[in-house]
This record gives C-alpha cells, sequence and structure tokens, in this order.
C-alpha cells in the first residue's frame, strides 16, 4: 500500500470518533452490507463518517491490508476496528455495539 494512502486512512480514523470506511456514502450506499452497517448506525443516531471506498480503488484496496480484513464495510470507533457487516450486526442484536460505543464516549440513543 502506498504511503499517501495509509497515511489517508490513518487520518480518516484518528480525526472522526466513528468512521465508516463503505461501498457509497450512508445517503445511497452501492452495497447491502454497506446499507445494513449504516442503517444499524443510524438507528442508534450514532453521529459517524462514512468513507466511500469505490471513489479510490487504491483506497479500497488499502483498507483491507490497512485492517487485514478481506472485506468492506469496516467501522473504526476510536481508533479501534470494531468489524464488517455481520459483526456489527451481531453486536447490534446482543448489545455489545451500544456498550463498545457507551465505552468509548460515543453518544447514541439508548
Amino acid at each position: 500500500m502506498e504511503q499517501q494512502t495509509k497515511d489517508l486512512i490513518k487520518s480518516e480514523i484518528e480525526n472522526n470518533d466513528v468512521c465508516l470506511f463503505m461501498k457509497g456514502t450512508p445517503d445511497a450506499p452501492q452495497c447491502g452490507f454497506s446499507m445494513a452497517t449504516s442503517n444499524i448506525l443510524k438507528i442508534l443516531e450514532v453521529n459517524f463518517k462514512g468513507i466511500n471506498v469505490l471513489a479510490d480503488q487504491k483506497l479500497r484496496e488499502g483498507i483491507k491490508v490497512y485492517s487485514d480484513w478481506p472485506t468492506i464495510p469496516q467501522l473504526y470507533v476510536k481508533n479501534e476496528f470494531i468489524g464488517g457487516c455481520d459483526i456489527i450486526k451481531e453486536m447490534y442484536e446482543n448489545g455489545e455495539l451500544k456498550k463498545i460505543l457507551e465505552d468509548k464516549g460515543i453518544s447514541f440513543k439508548k
């Protein structure tokens, strides 16, 4: 991965408490998994930044290398990689996602 791509990813993760690397945007997701993940964050009323990996092929491949995770979307909370769609769905359903948000001081709908 190019240093410029790595720096961009690192900057987005460090400068946004909740950061979702996704296909498309929160308002116009381009895949079902990205839509499902962003919808969970919207339901919880979490303020998050959606980053469209489709806008930049280097970013799309780079985020997979950065996290050592093969799929998109990828959710980061306070610099920590939380997981992809299936993990986020499961954590939402069992209450673990709310606990992580709470522990990290992220405001959300209780």
